[in-house]
């Protein structure tokens, strides 16, 4: 097993020269998943095929993602401009069920299998698009989008370098954290089409159906990133209540091929609410290791 561990102990802040963002273009578009619409956001670096990543968002985010406060845009809207300043396209998707893929569905009836699906759909969708350079596909997913990034890129084995950014690792512990440990067994006992409702420790109500708790029994995130053997980059964020630091851990140590542990003092949301600069540094090192793990 091939490892390398940064721990974070200072870092360059990377800037976006106005130049570089007047360059990218950025289209709203709809792809299909098992027959239904999900619309995505693609951003292109510029007019020539570039190497594209593949964003998955987190348990009730949207594809643009938590609104960062000094700065008034999305962590995946910063992302995406990040990636583009560096001659990266992307592609982030609003899950089946969430933001503005609801026309076939609702979230309370979204599931893991669905949300892998639509991830691995994404996928194959960027393979045959003739705007990005298909056979170059990265992907990046974070918290509950991290274990469905893990899931499909060890079932399609197709990207060629992998970013979980705090993925859910323990299930139990974490949505037993997020939604209470007795929702989490009420979900579990629930029919599949019993609709459950809950509020989240952070203010807005939830609904899920029970379809959703038993495909959270059933899936194993080690067994998942276990099949897949290309370059994979985990982040461990010590002051992380919602995933624990020894997620990340237990990703690499199921994990057999290139990999690299980056550690940092923060929270689940890359500590964005106090400032970028934690948030800026990540980036910067996700994107040196699929720079150097670039086939």
């Amino acid at each position: 097993m091939q490892r390398l561990l940064l721990t974070v102990v200072a870092f360059t802040v990377l800037t976006l020269p106005a130049f570089a963002l007047a360059k990218t273009s950025e289209s709203t578009i709809i792809l299909q998943s098992e027959g239904q619409n999900m619309v995505a956001t693609l951003q292109l670096p510029g007019d020539k095929l570039a190497p594209v990543v593949l964003l998955l968002h987190g348990f009730t985010g949207t594809r643009d993602e938590l609104v960062i406060p000094s700065t008034g845009e999305g962590v995946f809207v910063r992302t995406a401009n990040t990636l583009a300043e560096n001659g990266y396209a992307s592609l982030r998707i609003d899950f089946r069920g969430l933001g503005e893929s609801i026309a076939d569905i609702t979230f309370e009836s979204t599931t893991m299998e669905g949300q892998i699906k639509d991830a691995i759909a994404a996928i194959d969708f960027l393979e045959t698009l003739d705007r990005v350079d298909g056979e170059d596909i990265y992907v990046i997913g974070w918290s509950q989008g991290g274990l469905v990034a893990a899931a499909a890129a060890g079932r399609s084995g197709k990207p060629d370098a992998v970013a979980l950014w705090q993925a859910v690792g323990n299930i139990n512990a974490t949505y037993g954290s997020v939604l209470g440990e007795e929702f989490l067994t009420a979900g579990k006992a629930a029919a599949v089409d019993q609709t459950l409702v809950t509020k989240l420790p952070w203010g807005p109500e939830v609904s899920l159906n029970g379809a959703f708790f038993h495909g959270l029994e059933k899936m194993d995130p080690m067994a998942e990133i276990e099949r897949y053997s290309g370059p994979l980059f985990v982040t461990q964020g010590t002051l992380d209540t919602t995933v624990l630091p020894d997620a990340a851990e237990a990703y690499l140590a199921a994990h057999e091929g290139p990999e690299e542990l980056w550690s940092a003092e923060m929270d689940h949301v890359f500590n964005v609410f106090s400032d970028t600069d934690t948030l800026d540094a990540m980036l910067e090192r996700t994107l040196s290791f699929f720079a150097e793990h670039d086939d």
